[in-house]
């Protein structure tokens, strides 16, 4: 699949960097034994990567990405299951620090 760097007009989506840093920590992950699937996807308002543990589950957590609340509260934000917000910041590098090994353990 090719990413398009101008996706069509009205739909928010990653940059390449922001891309490359979530695919890091989802190797991480993978290796780790945590993670088995992922998804994207751009919509009008924000663009969502979605991380499960089965492909036929619910997303055990989805990275949002919101550009209108940039100047605001922070245009990233980690939702967990069931609606929660678990991290919310300005900095994709700094809220993908709550996965770090020793900070944060997946629980089934």
């Amino acid at each position: 699949m090719a990413l398009d760097s101008h996706p069509a007009a009205g739909v928010v989506f990653f940059e390449r960097r922001e891309i490359d840093q979530l695919m890091r920590l989802y190797g991480r992950m993978v290796a780790a034994g945590e993670w088995r699937d992922y998804g994207m996807a751009g919509l009008g308002d924000h663009a969502v990567f979605s991380i499960f543990r089965h492909a036929a589950e619910a997303p055990l957590y989805r990275i949002e990405k919101y550009p209108a609340l940039a100047l605001k509260q922070g245009a990233w934000v980690v939702i967990g299951q069931g609606g929660v917000t678990l991290k919310r910041g300005h900095d994709l590098a700094q809220v993908l620090r709550m996965f770090d090994k020793g900070r944060f353990k997946v629980v089934d």
